[in-house]
């Protein structure tokens, strides 16, 4: 079983003068997931090499037991540090993908060609595909067979324009992910905000947020192993 997990590139918060990245909690617990089921993980990106780690990610009061054992792990510390370039990738060495969150996927991920190429491979020949929190920003751009966008009539969900609005950073934001998606024929739908909240259709798996990563990958390897 050999899954591909897509990290951003994109370290800057627009104009805002912050930085952001990939969310450690978004990576890490599915990575565990993932690890502990006897996945072989690899790690790529549009730039390669490091990805950006959203800082506020690292606050001490958004550490889990899943990033804790992260900071522990030189392993997956290395994987990450040294992700292959999204262009080397071919969905044909691969069972699956998933797509961490963090804010920076808004920017790059959105319309990186060789990510939105990727999805469509892996969709097209039959394989999960799963992002959580703002990572779905990467389907706004994905195609299906048809031409229409690959997200037009799918049950998902995504980061909420509420909790953008929370973050005070609707104003920011290149786009709000809620919107597009709905924009795009989504049937959009999110919980509470505070609790995981999961949405399959088919292939296409989303979480709404950071609450949502493990119970997203966890439904990626059910949906692997042919439960659902």
């Amino acid at each position: 079983m050999k899954i591909l997990i897509v990290l951003t590139s994109h370290a800057d918060l627009g104009t805002s003068g912050e930085k952001t990245g990939f969310w450690v909690e978004e990576f890490a617990a599915p990575y565990f997931v993932f690890l502990d089921a006897g996945a072989t993980i690899t790690i790529a990106s549009p730039k390669g090499g490091q990805p950006p780690v959203d800082p506020k990610s690292e606050a001490e009061d958004a550490q889990t037991a899943d990033t804790k054992r992260f900071y522990k792990d030189s392993i997956a510390i290395d994987l990450v540090s040294h992700s292959l370039k999204l262009s080397a990738i071919n969905q044909e060495d691969y069972d699956a993908v998933f797509y961490p969150g963090g804010h920076g996927p808004l920017w790059d991920l959105a319309t990186d060609e060789n990510s939105i190429n990727l999805i469509e491979g892996f969709y097209n020949h039959q394989k999960p595909i799963a992002f959580v929190c703002h990572s779905p920003a990467a389907l706004v751009n994905v195609k299906a067979k048809n031409g229409e966008p690959l997200v037009k009539g799918k049950q998902l969900t995504g980061f909420s324009n509420t909790e953008e609005e929370a973050l005070k950073l609707t104003k920011v934001v290149p786009f709000l992910l809620e919107d597009e998606l709905i924009k795009n024929g989504a049937h959009y739908s999110k919980g509470n905000g505070l609790e995981s909240y999961v949405k399959q259709d088919g292939l296409l798996i989303t979480g709404q947020n950071q609450a949502s990563s493990a119970a997203t990958a966890k439904l990626l390897l059910e949906t692997l192993k042919g439960k659902k």
